[in-house]
């Protein structure tokens, strides 16, 4: 056979094997169509090999080291407590392996077709799939478009060597003496407050007023209050100018207020934010419309202007999350299959795997009355809870929102440990429609960190048990 010569024709192309494209090709085979799927690199995308999975996975080691050091008010001390780093990665790479392995077991389960390669439009109804010289041609009734993101890369701070983005920061051979991070947004925090926990000297260069810019700051100040105990040095209104390096160092020149500085650390980790991978695609030669960022315009089915092509994920306008491109993806897949779906952004849980963690759902405070609602908040403390003290966890919050009129949940705040995990029934709560009544009246089991869920709602209502109100 020449390459190239012969169309294979599939019902369902999907491009990329990320959180959306592989959630997209099982759900579409389950409703009964033939899937393909095409990724370039590894199944599971960036967020199981480059990114949720293996920062958090770091990140808990990190909590685990520093727990095994700072154990002393419980009365546990352990002595010559070290790090491995090079296990630590091997044990991250076990969890991302069986992950990842998890995955392709699903798509052959489901009968997805998995084609390694580079895609390019050439059609609206065409690919060219590329292995390196080599093409294959693919004939396709829809297209799911869902390659992801990749970090951007500054004119002044290319990456390479000592200047490196958040994929290189996560393979690390050792941990750095010391490192420089520009942006303090969520990769930037959990990277570097990572690393500082495992005795890196980290320095944070933000260019906005906070650290975390898109949480109120009543949240960030307890993220704020730990990296200071971390050893972790943060400038805000700063800008990052210049940066040479040498074999062993970079040095970075940066302007507070106008006035030049400069740091050397071993490694400089710029983290300003992603670039969806729409460039290389051959979008503009069948005519899919992207905007100026390069995010491809989608209606509420997920559809592009190209009636049978779609796109999902971090293609897209809104937030570049895991769990928005997996959701996004069934609702393609639906469509597909002639069902009536559509996505519905009610609320997107946005998390930060910081120290104290950070979970918020739905409307802020601020954002609730710049809607125009009359607002009800009720808050309780993670150091009047039970089994968050019985953790030795007594820092954070959880903040309700709610319109006082109705009393309808219209969002939560949580910052402390297990943030993450709490913020799901309060993310069930604004979807149903329920209000604070029904979260107070509800039976909470004790002790548990869930309680507090209730206490804040029970607060809202001025009916807090386990609060003061005068």
């Amino acid at each position: 056979m020449v390459v190239g010569e012969f169309t294979t024709e599939v019902d369902v192309l999907v491009l990329g094997a990320g959180p959306g494209g592989y959630v997209a090709a099982i759900r579409a085979a389950q409703l009964g169509k033939k899937v393909m799927v095409v990724e370039k690199a590894e199944v599971g995308g960036v967020c199981l090999n480059r990114g949720c999975i293996p920062s958090k996975a770091l990140i808990s080691a990190a909590h685990r080291y520093e727990e095994m050091n700072h154990s002393d008010d419980m009365g546990l001390t352990a002595d010559g407590v070290k790090v491995d780093f090079s296990k630590v990665q091997a044990w991250k790479q076990t969890v991302v392996g069986k992950l990842t392995g998890g995955v392709g077991s699903l798509l052959k389960g489901n009968g997805v077709e998995l084609v390694q390669g580079e895609a390019l439009f050439v059609t609206p109804n065409e690919v060219r799939v590329y292995q390196g010289n080599e093409f294959n041609r693919y004939k396709f009734n829809h297209c799911i478009i869902a390659t992801g993101s990749r970090p951007i890369e500054l004119r002044a701070f290319p990456f390479g060597k000592r200047i490196i983005s958040s994929t290189e920061a996560l393979s690390l051979p050792e941990i750095p003496k010391s490192m420089v991070v520009i942006g303090g947004g969520y990769i930037g925090i959990e990277l570097g407050q990572m690393y500082a926990k495992f005795g890196c000297q980290v320095t944070v260069i933000e260019g906005t007023e906070q650290i975390l810019p898109l949480f109120e700051n009543e949240i960030v100040r307890w993220v704020q209050r730990r990296l200071k105990k971390d050893g972790v040095t943060v400038h805000t209104k700063a800008k990052a100018v210049s940066a040479e390096q040498t074999d062993t160092g970079v040095t970075l020149k940066y302007e507070i207020n106008g006035e030049q500085k400069e740091i050397t650390a071993d490694y400089l980790l710029v983290t300003v934010g992603r670039v969806p991978n729409t460039d290389e695609l051959g979008l503009d030669q069948v005519g899919i419309k992207k905007n100026e960022r390069g995010l491809i315009e989608v209606d509420h089915q997920c559809k592009t202007n190209v009636e049978n092509v779609y796109a999902i994920g971090d293609v897209t306008a809104g937030p570049a999350l895991a769990h928005k491109a997996s959701y996004e993806g069934k609702v393609a897949a639906e469509v597909i299959a002639g069902h009536n779906s559509a996505v519905d952004y009610k609320c997107i849980p946005s998390v930060v795997f910081s120290d104290p963690e950070i979970a918020s759902v739905g409307l802020s405070e601020t954002e609730a009355k710049e809607q125009g609602h009359t607002v009800a908040t009720g808050k309780f403390n993670y150091a009047a809870n039970g089994r968050a003290l019985s953790l030795n966890a007594n820092e954070g919050f959880v903040k309700v929102v709610a319109d006082k009129e109705s009393g309808i949940v219209l969002g939560c705040q949580i910052v402390g440990p297990g943030a993450p995990d709490l913020i799901a029934e309060m993310g069930l709560a604004i979807e149903m429609g329920a209000s604070l009544e029904d979260i107070a009246l509800t039976i909470h089991a004790h002790p548990t960190l869930g309680e507090m869920v209730m206490e804040a709602t029970e607060n809202a209502l001025g009916q807090g048990v386990h609060t003061l109100t005068k």
